[in-house]
Order: C-alpha cells, then sequence, then structure tokens
C-alpha cells in the first residue's frame, strides 16, 4: 500500500494571508455591527470633506476676471484719494477708493502731491 501525501497550499498565497486565516485580524479586536457602521460613516464624511475641499480649489482657478483698463492721474496738491475717487467714480465711491488702493497697491489712504496712480475705469 502506498501513502499519498498532499501537499498544502500555503505557498500559493506568497506572502499574502487568506482572509480565512486567523491573521486576518491583527489586532485581535472585532468590531460590532454598529462598530463597523460608525467606521464607514466615518471614513465616507472624510472622504466628502476631501473631495470638497479639492472640488473647492479646482473651482477657485476657474473664475473669469473682467479686463480693467487704467487712467494714469497727477495727483495735485491738497488732493485726497477720496477727492480723486469721486472725480473718477460713476457710482459708489468708497467702492471706487478700494479699487484705486488695490491697483496701486497702497497700503494706507495718504497721497502725496505729484504721486502718480493708476485710476480704473468701466
Amino acid at each position: 500500500m502506498t501513502t499519498l501525501t498532499l501537499a498544502s497550499n500555503n505557498g500559493v498565497l506568497q506572502g499574502f494571508s487568506s482572509p480565512f486565516s486567523p491573521s486576518a485580524n491583527p489586532s485581535g479586536a472585532h468590531l460590532s455591527r454598529r462598530g463597523r457602521l460608525v467606521r464607514t460613516v466615518f471614513v465616507a464624511s472624510l472622504t466628502v470633506l476631501l473631495v470638497a475641499g479639492f472640488a473647492s480649489q479646482s473651482v477657485g482657478g476657474e473664475q473669469v476676471v473682467a479686463a480693467t483698463s487704467y487712467v494714469t492721474v497727477v495727483v495735485p496738491g491738497g488732493a485726497t484719494l477720496w477727492s480723486v475717487a469721486s472725480a473718477y467714480s460713476t457710482g459708489d465711491v468708497q467702492a471706487m477708493v478700494e479699487a484705486i488702493r488695490e491697483a496701486n497697491d497702497l497700503k494706507g489712504y495718504d497721497l502725496l502731491a505729484g504721486q502718480k496712480l493708476r485710476v480704473p475705469t468701466a
């Protein structure tokens, strides 16, 4: 009578553990149904937050900026930023003051006589 030995299947996985082996959960912790649900909701919410973050970043780069033309003005003596803005504004003077400050990278509201300003036009 001949004895036949069957080779085990351990070599087939080649370093990967079987999902049915006892080493599938190395921490030894077992989650209940509620724990698995909480974990799934947590991972799903993180995924939604990441996708929303990337979507908001990609939308920010697609803004269309209207082309603005400028007039260069030499500030006369005694003029203020408000007086220059009101001379070139067709509507809200405060908005024009802020547009002039932004166009000229002004830190404050003070002007010097002879200073050149770029004033946006509509």
